[in-house]
């Protein structure tokens, strides 16, 4: 039987589609006489809606008018198949036409579908013959309210559109905050917050005048996030309903039935019917958060809120997933759902997911922020294919956000023993709540997670996922893939480690702190040491490998008794990499002081050989002085002393002019020494500063530097640059809240690279709060101003606002956009693999990096490489290095310190041959040095002596011109690398001389 009527329905007709997916939604009114008494029970009604559109779906699919036709769920909800029709040809992916069923007015009376009322029998749904006696049946809200939705279709349109008749703001505000739903995923799925409850939503503001017709589209966002930020919908519901009719359900029975509640004009339908309580959260605490961006100004609140993607692996600290759905069936069965699996139609992902957020809400309390979930999200098919099952959702998937404080806390404290909540408390924790007495003396339940690193620790949110879901849920382990920590294994070292380094990089800290305060208690010092300031990175909690303390063997070496000191021996293994660890001692200011730069030097080198002397005597320290600096062994470290004076830069900037003037200008030395005694402490002491707020800070920073050395890239880019960006990411997260795993950090370090905008913004990175709005105005304004002469990559800081000091020489821009593009790759393979649990998690692909690309391939010796075990990929043999790990001494040869055969190797390669070719090193333990030939070093030269080096003479056109001699450079590399290298791979294939 044909439609009674057609009607164009939704968005489409309101003007507040938006891209990428344009639908047309059309009501297709279904005849009355092909219903009878009694088909609200038992899915009847949905049935026959399924089978009329069937039968459309067979008539349009033998007309030629439509490229594709396909069925598909309405928002995933089973009981409510649509059909989706598309254009021919190029025009298929401009439009969709969905086709709602729904039954003539009047069909149903709406009191058979209150809340409150039952419409699904329970012996029909068990498939039982007969009833059991007295038995009551349980109310099926969900299951009214789906067929409530169908005859509200049109009188829903007339709503919106009398409430967009002469307001313009409302279409640009029902589209904005369309787009801020899209970027956040919240508007598809079974349960999402979609287009049409926006405008609703819109419509109720309107309603109660906190809207008015004049706003404009900017002002209505604003109004409806405020609105969402401040009402709990979860708690209180809110209603369309203008005239109140006693005969109608309240809200309180709404109340009851749904988590979320938000009632339609008629005061029948609940338009949230299916959003958990869990996902109302999300877009609250989104809302609140999005209010606080818009008023922050400091921020683009437009592009943070609706020009950047949320996807959940880069919102959410942690992200798990529940790998097999299926398994909900069980839990349906351990936590008694018959009667939510009837109202939802047998949909047990539907029925179980509810109880199993606020399951992980409860047992999270303390820790996590948010729990959210995504949505199930069923796929179209074709209309011969066989329709999805429940399963065909695909994995879902939970994220969790972190206080950052309690997070990784190992303690749940209960109720005391004798408490009525005891017992609760005990039935959920299971067997790992046990009685505990606390130092103030009570007695009380309580739950501890075993946990002895700072990375364990962050993984006690795994531990109460996995528990809690076996114990309640009956979800086994391996159905549960947890993607909190993946990427951490690259930076541990050793097979037996169970930490990443944080352990380590503390206790370098507190030798740092010891040895300071020894320096300011020097005795017999002719000046006193006014501050002492570390500048590696270790003491900021950003070294990829942090130093581990270690004592010489001396077997290993061969040794100058003269002078106390070991020398790396030819027959042996390298020895282990000893960083110093560099700090800058300033000596207080006095008029004794000489004003010549070489006097100065002189006397700084008198200060190094007397505080060697003094550490020696007074502390028994082991020490060595060198012009330039003073090594020390404390603890098993070295720590590298360098004494300052306030005034040397300004007295290595005099320059006498041939008149005989005085004057001050920039010279390279002046220039370096200031980033050494004063920008380089500035900017640890402030990282520093940062890891104390943001305690996974140092771990971001490690994996991002890890990476970009892995990439062989770590000569072109400056640690603190690195540092940086990191940092950036922490003081200015919109549209996302400060990370709290390293991996969430890492994420979005790879996003920052791959898209942002080098060319027209400089990246202010705001240290302390040292820059105001206003200096963030005035350094954009220059920056465009002379962008030419700055360098690609602008960092601006608050002690370094003009000269992006830590960019100056590099990163080029033909690194820069290497750089782009490899974050941009990586980022798109890590979240693939992160998003998809069956397949198997390989995350270091992402630090292997492509060799192809390179012209000469230099493979080294492995036992001459220093740090070979921090190697991406574990070694498979290892040598040993002459050092004995995690132990100290108080007399001892002192160490080799800072050698690493390969950088040595780097250098003369670099002298010799840096206008012919790059050298690219992964310093980490890699074994394979890149090269890649300049493409103008090989163009013909002019026969003249300059241009001789290592090139060779031949004839082009009868004149003597100069070409690089490869062989003869090939031949170089593997004579001056004697001992270290292995091989060298031309790949001539790859270039053209």
């Amino acid at each position: 039987m044909p439609p009674t009527e057609l009607k164009v329905v939704g968005s489409y007709l309101l003007g507040t589609c938006i891209r990428p997916e344009i639908n047309v939604d059309m009501a297709v009114t279904m005849p009355r006489e092909i219903f009878q008494d009694k088909d609200n029970l038992n899915q009847r009604y949905h049935r026959k809606r399924a089978l009329y559109l069937a039968h459309i779906a067979q008539h349009l699919s033998k007309q030629q008018l439509f490229g594709s036709v396909k069925f598909a769920y309405m928002n995933s909800n089973h009981l409510k198949p649509i059909l989706l029709l598309r254009p021919q040809g190029k025009d298929e992916k401009m439009v969709t036409v969905r086709l709602h069923a729904c039954p003539a007015p009047g069909l149903f009376k709406p009191s058979r579908f209150y809340p409150s009322k039952n419409n699904i029998r329970t012996a029909w749904f068990v498939e039982q013959s007969t009833p059991k006696e007295g038995a009551t049946e349980p109310p099926t809200p969900h299951y009214n309210n789906s067929i409530l939705c169908d005859t509200m279709l049109l009188s829903h349109l007339q709503f919106l559109s009398s409430a967009a008749t002469d307001f313009p703001g409302m279409k640009d505000g029902v589209a904005l905050l369309k787009v801020w739903l899209n970027q956040r995923q919240l508007s598809k799925g079974l349960g999402c917050f979609s287009g049409f409850m926006v405008s609703m939503l819109v419509a109720y503001l309107l309603m109660k005048r906190k809207i008015v017709k004049m706003m404009s589209g900017y002002q209505v966002l604003r109004s409806t996030l405020q609105f969402l930020a401040t009402t709990d919908l979860s708690v209180t519901g809110i209603s369309l309903v203008k005239d109140v009719d006693p005969s109608l359900p309240v809200l309180d029975d709404f109340q009851q039935a749904f988590e979320v509640v938000f009632v339609d004009p008629s005061g029948l339908v609940n338009l949230c019917a299916d959003m958990t309580a869990s996902k109302y959260h999300q877009v609250q605490f989104e809302a609140r958060y999005s209010m606080e961006i818009l008023d922050d100004r400091m921020v683009d609140g437009f592009q943070a809120l609706l020009m950047t993607a949320k996807p959940m692996l880069r919102a959410f600290d942690h992200v798990f997933h529940l790998k097999h759905v299926s398994k909900l069936q069980g839990t349906c069965k351990k936590m008694q759902l018959l009667s939510e699996l009837m109202d939802r139609g047998g949909n047990y992902v539907a029925a179980a997911l509810p109880f199993i957020v606020s399951l992980l809400v409860r047992g999270l309390s303390g820790r996590a922020l948010l729990v959210v979930h995504s949505l199930p999200q069923t796929p179209e098919w074709p209309i011969d294919a066989e329709p999805p099952k429940h399963k065909d959702v695909g994995p879902l998937t939970f994220g969790l956000l972190f206080y950052p404080d309690f997070a990784a806390s190992m303690l749940e404290k209960g109720p005391q023993a004798d408490h009525p909540e005891a017992l609760d408390f005990r039935t959920f924790w299971g067997e790992k709540s046990e009685l505990r007495r606390f130092q103030d003396g009570s007695i009380r339940e309580a739950v501890v997670w075993e946990a002895n690193t700072a990375y364990q620790k962050r993984l006690i949110p795994e531990q109460i996922v996995r528990h809690l879901l076996k114990l309640h849920a009956d979800i086994p382990e391996s159905s549960i893939c947890y993607m909190g920590a993946l990427l951490e294994s690259v930076i541990r070292t050793g097979k037996e480690a169970s930490g990443t380094g944080e352990e380590a990089m503390v206790s370098v800290v507190r030798a740092y702190d010891d040895l300071s305060r020894k320096l300011w208690h020097l005795k017999e010092l002719p000046l006193m040491v006014s501050s002492v300031q570390g500048v590696h990175p270790a003491l900021r909690y950003t070294d990829v490998f942090p130093p581990i303390p270690m004592k010489p063997i001396y077997s290993f070496h061969a040794q100058i008794k003269t002078k106390h000191m070991l020398l790396p021996s030819e027959k042996k293994p390298c020895p282990a990499y000893i960083t110093p660890l560099k700090m800058i001692c300033h000596m207080e200011g006095s008029g004794q002081w000489p004003q010549g730069k070489d006097a100065i030097k002189r006397i700084k080198a008198a200060f190094h050989l007397q505080l060697a002397e003094l550490l020696q005597q007074q502390h028994q320290l082991v020490c060595r002085p060198a012009v330039t600096h003073t090594d020390v062994y404390k603890d098993g470290y070295v720590f590298r002393l360098q004494v300052a004076y306030h005034r040397e830069p300004l007295i290595l900037k005099e320059v006498v002019t041939p008149e005989g003037m005085l004057k001050y200008q920039d010279t390279e030395e002046s220039r370096q020494l200031e980033v050494e005694i004063q920008h380089m402490p500035y900017v640890t002491s402030s990282l520093h500063g940062l890891q104390q707020q943001h305690p996974v800070f140092g771990s971001a920073c490690r994996l991002a530097k890890r990476w970009v050395s892995a990439h062989l890239l770590g000569d072109n880019i400056s640690e603190e640059c690195v540092d940086l960006l990191v940092a950036f990411l922490f003081l200015h997260p919109a549209p996302f809240t400060p990370p709290s795993s390293p991996q969430v950090g890492f994420l979005r370090f790879l996003d920052l690279l791959a898209t942002f905008d080098w060319k027209n913004n400089p990246l202010i990175v705001n240290l302390n709060a040292g820059l105001t709005d206003a200096d963030c105005a005035e350094i954009k304004s220059k920056f465009a101003a002379a962008r030419s002469c700055l360098p690609v990559m602008f960092i601006a800081t608050p002690k370094d606002r003009w000269s992006s000091m830590w960019t100056q020489e590099r990163p080029s821009a033909q690194i820069l956009q290497r750089l782009t593009v490899l974050a941009s790759e990586s980022l798109h393979a890590l979240e693939e693999q992160l998003m998809d649990p069956l397949k198997t998690q390989d995350v270091k692909m992402v630090f292997r990096p492509p060799l192809d690309f390179y012209d000469v391939l230099i493979h080294l010796n492995p036992n001459q490489i220093p740090r070979h075990l921090e190697s991406v990929d574990q070694p498979v043999k290892s040598f040993s290095r002459g050092v004995v790990k995690n132990s100290t001494a108080d007399k001892i040869l002192f160490p080799v310190v800072d050698y690493d055969p390969v950088q040595c190797y780097l250098r003369e390669l670099r002298d010799a041959f840096s206008d012919l070719a790059l050298f690219f090193y992964d310093k980490h333990g890699g074994e394979v040095i890149a090269v890649l030939w300049k493409p103008l070093s090989f163009q013909p030269q002019p026969f003249k002596v300059s241009n001789v080096k290592g090139r060779m003479v031949t004839t082009l056109n009868d004149k003597l011109v100069c070409v690089p001699n490869v062989e003869a450079i090939l031949e170089d590399f593997e004579v001056l690398g004697e001992g270290l290298v292995k091989s060298v791979e031309a790949r001539t294939e790859k270039w053209t001389i």
